[in-house]
């Protein structure tokens, strides 16, 4: 069991050795072992936990998510042991401040996130002719932008090599408004997606947009811990109050993949309309559905959690050697020696 998933009314939680017990309306209903556990989701609403049981998810290095009950938004994230490598934070440090640097890992992000929309589109292409022109009109925008965002372009002398964060993000806005309309000519019509909304999602699509992109950033935030990188120094989302933009540029060359999937859960009927409700103009899904929702999200994102890790591992030991320098002696500076 890599996710525990605690989405029940009345269920307590408490620490028994190394196991965790669950109790549901005062009835013992089993225990998970600690060891066996990477990720802790909690969506119940009357869900009781003590410090002991985060305490222990935390030392075994366990991410916790807890969510809203009734919006489905984050509400908080625990981590477990954080790394103590500080070159790595103070050659990022550094970086967020280069920008040149800046403009250079933009442009490989939005560039990776166009190819994996391409991707996406043809592949979808291939399984719904019917739906060629929308898809034909939204691969032709992107290839218009790819070549435009093409580093071995020819460019006029006063061109800067590399373009500007602010003309990066135009460009991926429109790349992704163009997306959209052509992800939304192979939905059902029944679901009523007419593009991404958010905060809160409207229809049902974009509720399960929403829930994957945040357990997806989750994951990203998790990912940076584990490799000494601060999840809120982004390099293409700039520093902000609360916002872990590191995390945020991680994720953005995976959200066309996780698109798909969300695609496969709907034309497949594995979610269906009955299993969303409405609540004052938010789209929620149901108990029902969150457990097919977590089920299959196990499966089809290890690759991404994969290479989440390989990107956060490849980026610390650039910086780790690059911030090396900065570091103090072992015994210089340190009172306890």
């Amino acid at each position: 069991m890599a996710l525990l998933l605690l989405d029940r009314s009345h269920l307590d939680i408490k620490c028994e050795g190394d196991a965790l017990a669950l109790y549901e309306n005062g009835q013992r209903r089993g225990t998970v072992p600690v060891r066996l556990i990477e990720r802790c989701v909690i969506h119940g609403a009357q869900t009781r936990l003590d410090t002991g049981v985060l305490l222990k998810l935390a030392e075994a290095g366990v991410t916790t998510v807890i969510f809203s009950p009734r919006h489905q938004r984050r509400i908080a994230l625990v981590l477990g042991p954080q790394h103590n490598d500080a070159a790595v934070r103070l050659a990022q440090s550094a970086r967020v401040l280069d920008d040149s640097f800046c403009r250079q890992w933009a442009l490989g992000v939005v560039r990776a996130k166009l190819a994996r929309q391409r991707r996406t589109l043809l592949h979808l292409k291939n399984l719904r002719p019917d739906a060629r022109k929308p898809l034909f009109d939204a691969l032709q925008t992107l290839q218009t932008i790819a070549s435009i965002l093409n580093p071995t372009a020819q460019a006029d002398e006063n061109t800067p090599s590399q373009p500007s964060l602010e003309s990066l993000r135009g460009h991926e806005g429109a790349a992704a408004r163009a997306y959209f309309c052509g992800l939304a000519g192979v939905m059902p019509p029944a679901l009523q997606f007419n593009g991404r909304n958010r905060r809160p999602p409207r229809d049902p699509v974009n509720a399960c947009l929403s829930l994957g992109y945040t357990l997806l950033h989750a994951q990203a935030v998790q990912a940076c811990s584990i490799a000494g990188l601060d999840p809120l120094l982004g390099f293409y989302h700039r520093p902000a109050f609360g916002r872990e933009s590191l995390a945020s540029d991680l994720i953005e060359p995976l959200r066309p993949a996780l698109d798909l999937w969300v695609w496969e859960l709907l034309r497949s009927r594995t979610l269906r309309e009955e299993h969303f409700s409405h609540d004052k103009g938010a789209c929620l899904l149901g108990k029902a559905a969150r457990q097919l929702f977590y089920a299959d999200w196990e499966i089809h994102s290890k690759p991404w959690r994969r290479w989440l890790q390989g990107q956060c591992r490849k980026l610390a030991g650039v910086l780790r050697v690059a911030g090396a320098e900065w570091l103090a002696m072992p015994d210089e500076d340190d009172e306890s020696c």
